[in-house]
């Protein structure tokens, strides 16, 4: 290693491409530095499921034997990212935190991981996930640990993601977002997660838990490597037909047009009815430190998210009960009761029940989308309770008005497919991280971007590192 690369782990992941491209690191030496740390520390956090070492390895020489040779694949080439154990890894078992699927092993890279690959990435293994990626992980499988607390939540079902990026793990990943398990995960490791619109990234050799609520984004450590990410994974896909054929800005290179100008749309009440006071005063700041970049906020009046929390569920388990159409309920003993308990939900609704919803679902997308006629982002917390405990989380079921907190910023915004932003923003007294969200209009990811890197060239919040 040159130059003092103590905080190799840390670095961000187009900081680190740089230095392989300009032959200052080798991929090979990032690559092993990543497998040392790996093993040294997730034998505590618990964030992959399976490390893919030798793979990863011969995947970094070809790295560098490529750059030797010329052959550059762009920002990514050479860097060691990982992904949420739901993305279809060729010859390696992708299980989707279900004990059910624990022996498969896909003939074929999905979508995801194959445009990572060609892009040069170096993919180090599987990152670990609730049950079917819905709320709770199966009983037979610990959570990943928050890095930052032990005692703290660590972000529904892209934990491990959440978790190994935020503890040096891997340079960026891949999650998932279907009533928030990009953003949860984000907001409580501290990361810069996008979850794109629906449509953007293509969910072909991913595994599914409702496929219209489903996002792929990425996760990582500033928004300048989210956007990276983005670049790559984002863009039509024969596989998929719901894949959208927009083409794909160059999220990076735009960035730096910042966020002078924008057009914020702020609700004072909804962004503040039943949120507690850390949220609500690293909003505070946030808004001092946007409005000093030239952001021009505007109060509005956010359409009721209400009827929208309460659909997420039976919706969620009526999609969800397709997808397991196959093994449940037959062979419901393989199910842990949180899954289970969705899949019923599911299978109880009747055709006009449905119906009801997608009018409601359509209703409220259309009230949205007239609301992003007089502004260009909306500015929202992430959760309205900041990073909770893994204790609070675990009374979940019982507790309406946490329920309620913890959804009320993120599955809306699933139920319209739009685009998101979750950008660390503060610390609570137990030092743990706070985030808060930009929405844009569907398709502006880039506008989210220059956002949040704007945010993150005035704030070091994104820079700070859990100490373990």
């Amino acid at each position: 290693m040159s130059h003092n690369q103590a905080n190799l782990h840390y670095l961000e992941l187009l900081d680190v491409g740089r230095q392989i491209e300009s032959g200052a690191l080798s991929s090979a030496d990032v690559t092993q530095a990543q497998l040392d740390r790996i093993a040294k520390m997730d034998g505590r956090l618990g964030s992959y499921v399976t490390v893919m070492a030798e793979q990863a390895l011969a995947d970094a020489h070809r790295a560098d034997t490529d750059l030797s040779q010329g052959r550059k694949r762009g920002p990514l080439h050479g860097v060691p990212i990982a992904v949420k154990d739901l993305c279809w890894t060729q010859g390696v078992p992708t299980a989707a935190g279900m004990t059910l699927y624990q022996d498969f092993v896909p003939a074929e890279d999905g979508t995801v991981v194959r445009k990572l690959r060609e892009a040069g990435a170096v993919i180090l293994g599987k990152l670990k996930m609730t049950e079917g990626a819905y709320a709770d992980h199966h009983p037979s499988i610990s959570p990943p640990l928050n890095p930052w607390n032990a005692l703290h939540w660590s972000g529904a079902s892209s934990s491990g993601s959440g978790v190994a990026t935020a503890a040096g793990l891997c340079y960026g990943s891949i999650g998932t977002d279907t009533g928030g398990s990009i953003r949860f995960p984000s907001a409580a490791n501290g990361l810069t997660g996008i979850k794109p619109t629906w449509g953007r990234v293509s969910r072909y050799g991913a595994f599914e838990l409702a496929s219209t609520l489903d996002h792929i984004g990425p996760m990582a450590r500033s928004a300048a490597d989210a956007a990276a990410l983005l670049a790559v994974i984002a863009g039509e896909d024969r596989l998929d037909p719901t894949a959208s054929l927009r083409p794909v800005p160059d999220y990076v290179g735009g960035m730096q047009r910042g966020l002078r100008g924008l057009r914020i749309g702020v609700d004072p009440r909804w962004n503040s009815e039943g949120v507690d006071a850390p949220t609500s005063e690293t909003l505070a700041s946030a808004m001092a430190v946007i409005k000093s970049l030239g952001g021009d906020f505007r109060e509005l009046r956010f359409p009721d998210p209400a009827q929208m929390i309460t659909d997420w569920f039976p919706l969620c388990g009526i999609e969800a009960a397709v997808v397991h159409e196959g093994t449940y309920p037959s062979r419901k003993e393989a199910y842990g009761p949180g899954l289970a308990g969705l899949l019923d939900l599911g299978r109880a609704q009747s055709g006009i029940d449905y119906q009801k919803i997608i009018l409601r679902r359509l209703k409220f997308a259309g009230h949205l989308r007239a609301l992003f006629e007089d502004i260009d982002l909306l500015l929202i917390p992430t959760t309205g309770v900041a990073s909770p405990t893994v204790a609070q989380m675990a009374t979940l079921g019982e507790d309406a008005d946490l329920i309620s907190a913890v959804l009320r910023y993120t599955c809306p915004f699933d139920m319209s497919g739009s685009p998101t932003i979750t950008l660390p923003a503060g610390f609570t007294e137990a030092g743990t991280p706070i985030a808060l969200q930009f929405v844009s209009r569907h398709f502006e990811e880039d506008l989210l971007v220059r956002a949040g890197w704007d945010f993150q060239q005035a704030t070091d919040w994104h820079k700070r590192h859990p100490e373990l």
